[in-house]
């Protein structure tokens, strides 16, 4: 059977990629959940996260996010497949309060003096794929692009 007549296009494959630059935009909203889409490089630009940098990006920040004022809204933090960005699902949250959050999380990561989180063999699947210093480098570039935005609309163009 073929299901190329069935089956429908999924919300993420309708957005036009080649005008979504580095930000914070709204992905979806199902229900009460928000979809929020961290868009940490321009996609199809051939500047790609590569698997260490996103891997301890999401170690970081899932953790900060996970410990933070808004701890039980977070559902869900994790690196976007075409390794542009992450995606960040919360509940019942206006869209400032994530925006100070996320850039909350940025701040800790960056200057955070401790260990990785999740960085020993029994807390994590690949843990030798992590590092610390690709992960502050990351979430510094992101912050300041966050912090150069004069009007967040959290809306694709």
């Amino acid at each position: 059977m073929d299901s190329t007549n069935t089956t429908k296009k999924i919300a993420s494959f309708s957005v036009d990629h080649d005008k979504i630059g580095v930000g914070i935009y709204i992905s979806r909203i199902d229900g009460d959940i928000i979809t929020y889409d961290l868009r940490t490089r321009v996609p199809n630009n051939g500047d790609y996260l590569d698997d260490i940098t996103m891997h301890s990006v999401e170690h970081m920040m899932a953790t900060f996010l996970r410990n933070s004022a808004i701890k039980d809204s977070v559902i869900y933090f994790g690196p976007m497949g075409c390794r542009t960005g992450f995606y960040l699902l919360v509940r019942n949250l206006d869209n400032q309060t994530v925006l100070n959050e996320v850039k909350l999380a940025l701040k800790k990561t960056i200057d955070h003096k401790g260990e990785m989180f999740g960085n020993t063999r029994k807390e994590c699947g690949n843990y030798k794929c992590l590092s610390l210093k690709s992960a502050k480098i990351e979430c510094e570039k992101y912050l300041t692009a966050l912090n150069s935005q004069k009007n967040v609309t959290f809306k694709y163009e």
